[in-house]
């Protein structure tokens, strides 16, 4: 029987035979002599400074050649596909210099008559260009599944920091074309693993000890590799079997200098504002700096399962992987090894008697309770990070990708979800404005007639009818013609959210994510604002001003929510 291993990132393996070997035999199988492991050492810590220097000599010329292709491509194509936009803007600026020029001199408008005429030709260029890189409107869709497969491509070829800045863009509906957010959410590692000798040097130099003396038996293969590491399986001296997850050696470097190139070409980008106006580079560049550097501190990952674990802990149906810190450090995690089947493998759970549709309830409702209760959730619930054991149980792993929400902003999402309950499609603009889905500068009045048209439409269904992926992606149509831009406090609840809702769709046919959502989500915000309407109540009787103003239209509507959800449960 095939067993499903602990994996790193997004990958997933099976094992068939469980066989393990003994770490003496490891051992002997390696020879590696103290001087062998020094010289191991400083080859390479000479990688990890040369990468981190930015790519010196000729390797820095033709990684800094192949990663300002790749941006300007994209930054070319966004700037042709908003063409129109961009057009006429740049008429409109056109005729406000002309009617400066008529208050000046006659040689001055004659100045901007040439201006023109080269302005017209320009604009011809470009519409050639567009035509020859993205086509006409009849094939413009197809040509944008190309483009976004060539990037896709190309991300991957260039190699973990770009993985996973691909990912990150796969989120951003307000940066790129559709086509472009679907095939960028699907993009998976695809990494090969590095030398076994590299992984062994690097666990005994991070714990401090050889591998035999802090495993008893160990795999001389890695069951899962990924852009940022791989994982082994082996067995404490203690007896338990454990994932041992080690980083790649130059990783860190590798990031460094790929990020000292990007802020090169992203500052060279800025010199152009036209190119640069559809994709905050340097913004984005900030952003992933700060998540992928949280995400290879693999003991803030055993930090961050911890937090997790206690948030869950009267949840006999969720288990977290216990982590050994022992053998853990900032680059190697061992963590429990756990037996199961992957969340969307149907019959392997058919066989355990296991309702794959009650798993995924229940999954729904654990990201409930982390989004509106606990502010705090694992941020990559794809496949390969959730697990079914064999009791039933759904376990998590991976906690390298986490978020939290603020009080304030879980407020504000709880007023988002009183109006989706309601269908009241001008409440939800009015909560996308107050959520800062604007940019800067952005009349709401511009732009709150065509959320309440979209979201009109979906409240038309019947809610079973509403697909979230389907409205979310609606929303990032309007986001990408419009001026909205994605919060970055919302990158990974969107990112989570569409993972669920993909889970959801395989594990049951009949599922929908607002219709199964709903009794919990009613639940976790029940519970929450009764408790807020409660201190708030006690502190008016006792005179004290710190409970805030009583919203009696607030609390009339949570009365009638919960006299609707007795009622239901009576039924």
């Amino acid at each position: 029987m095939n067993e499903s291993i602990v994996k790193t990132d997004v990958a997933a393996a099976t094992n068939g035979n469980g066989a393990f070997v003994p770490t003496e035999k490891l051992k002997i199988a390696r020879l590696v002599t103290n001087e062998q492991r020094m010289a191991e050492e400083r080859d390479l810590q000479k990688v990890e400074s040369s990468i981190a220097g930015g790519y010196r000599g000729p390797r820095g010329y033709l990684r800094l050649f192949q990663i300002s292709r790749v941006i300007v491509m994209l930054s070319l194509y966004l700037y042709l596909d908003q063409l129109d936009v961009h057009r006429k803007r740049q008429v409109a600026h056109k005729k406000e210099r002309l009617d400066k020029a008529t208050r000046l001199t006659r040689m001055a408008v004659y100045g901007e008559k040439l201006y023109s005429v080269r302005l017209w030709f320009l604009h011809q260029f470009l519409e050639l260009l567009r035509v020859f890189i993205i086509g006409r409107e009849k094939n413009k869709l197809a040509n944008q599944e190309k483009q976004a497969v060539w990037l896709k491509e190309k991300l991957i070829k260039l190699g973990p920091t770009f993985i996973k800045i691909g990912q990150s863009m796969g989120t951003r509906a307000d940066l790129l074309p559709l086509p472009f957010v679907k095939e960028l959410g699907e993009l998976v590692d695809s990494v090969p693993p590095f030398p076994n000798d590299v992984a062994f040097a690097r666990i005994e130099h991070e714990l401090g000890l050889k591998i035999n003396e802090v495993y008893a038996e160990f795999d001389l293969e890695p069951v899962a590799a990924a852009s940022l590491g791989q994982v082994y399986r082996a067995r404490l001296h203690s007896g338990e079997e454990v994932a041992v997850k080690v980083q790649r050696p130059n990783l860190d470097a590798m990031i460094k200098g790929d990020i000292v190139i990007l802020k090169r070409v992203a500052a060279f980008a800025e010199r152009f504002p036209q190119l640069n106006e559809n994709a905050d580079w340097t913004g984005m560049l900030r952003e992933f700096d700060e998540t992928v550097h949280e995400e290879m501190n693999y003991a803030d990952e055993g930090r961050n399962a911890e937090q997790f674990r206690e948030n869950f802990k009267n949840w006999d149906n969720i288990h977290v992987p216990k982590i050994y810190w022992k053998a853990t450090t900032s680059k190697v995690l061992t963590m429990e090894f756990i037996h199961g089947v992957k969340v969307t493998d149907l019959e392997a759970q058919g066989r355990q008697n296991i309702s794959p549709a009650k798993v995924n309830r229940l999954l729904i409702k654990t990201y409930l309770k982390q989004l509106l209760e606990d502010g705090f959730f694992h941020a990559d619930p794809h496949p390969g990070n959730l697990l079914v054991m064999t009791d039933g149980r759904l376990a998590f792993f991976d906690f390298g990708m986490v978020g939290r929400i603020s009080p304030e902003l879980q407020s504000k999402m709880i007023d988002a979800f009183f109006h989706v309950v309601a269908k009241d499609p001008a409440g939800i603009a009015d909560d996308l404005i107050a959520l800062d889905f604007l940019k800067p500068g952005t009349s709401p009045a511009t732009v709150k007639p065509v959320v309440e048209r979209m979201f009109e439409f979906h409240f038309d269904l019947k809610l079973k009818d509403i697909n979230f992926k389907e409205l979310t992606y609606d929303l990032a149509d309007v986001m990408y013609d419009y001026p909205f831009r994605l919060p970055s406090n919302f990158t990974y609840i969107m990112r989570a959210l569409m993972t669920l809702e993909g889970i959801g769709i395989i594990t049951d046919p009949e599922f929908n994510f607002f219709e199964t959502a709903k009794p919990y989500a009613k639940e976790f915000m029940l519970r929450r604002e009764g408790n807020d309407f409660r201190k708030m109540f006690v502190n008016k009787l006792m005179g004290r001003d710190e409970g805030g103003k009583i919203d009696w239209d607030r609390t009339w509507k949570l009365a009638k929510m919960a006299f609707k959800t007795v009622l239901n449960t009576g039924n």
